[in-house]
């Protein structure tokens, strides 16, 4: 069980943090750009470097959460679905708004992206007990994000 569990651990950290290296490919030169600087931020928008330290907050607390549901859940075809629909949306976001300034299209993938990780919650709750809490920091920060390209919509 513990060897699953470690090994789980390794390939979740590698998949989400691989992903935030493709995101971050994507993103290119998206926030240092003259159009992300001069884009009207909503005034709660955090400083940069809380980004960084937010997702690999998320992504380690997300990696051991999804470490013990491999480990432990009889469904793994739901489990592995939903965990790759997440990642495609994850990475999708970055190139729909710093490369293509599609806020709009952003905004839809990042909500459904928010849905999604709210639903790894209701789904796995019973499942999972208080380790589902694991969840947490990613769905408040995709609370925020998602309010932050609202805000960037609708203000732009």
């Amino acid at each position: 069980m513990k060897t699953r569990f470690l090994l789980s651990l390794i390939v979740f950290f590698i998949l989400n943090f691989g992903a935030l290296a493709i995101g971050r490919l994507f993103t290119g030169s998206g926030v240092p750009s003259d159009w992300y600087v001069n884009l009207n931020k909503a005034p709660w928008t955090p400083p940069g470097w809380v980004f960084g330290a937010a997702w690999t907050t998320i992504m380690i607390c997300f990696s051991i959460f999804m470490a013990y549901a491999w480990s432990n859940n009889s469904n793994r075809r739901l489990l592995l679905a939903m965990y790759v629909i997440q990642l495609i949306l994850n990475i999708a976001w970055n190139p729909l708004f710093f490369h293509f300034h599609a806020m709009g299209i952003a905004l839809i993938d990042i909500s459904a992206l928010t849905i999604l990780v709210a639903s790894f919650i209701f789904v796995y709750r019973k499942e999972m007990n208080f380790k589902v809490f694991l969840i947490s920091p990613y769905f408040i920060w995709l609370c925020i994000a998602t309010s932050l390209n609202a805000y960037a919509l609708l203000s732009n």
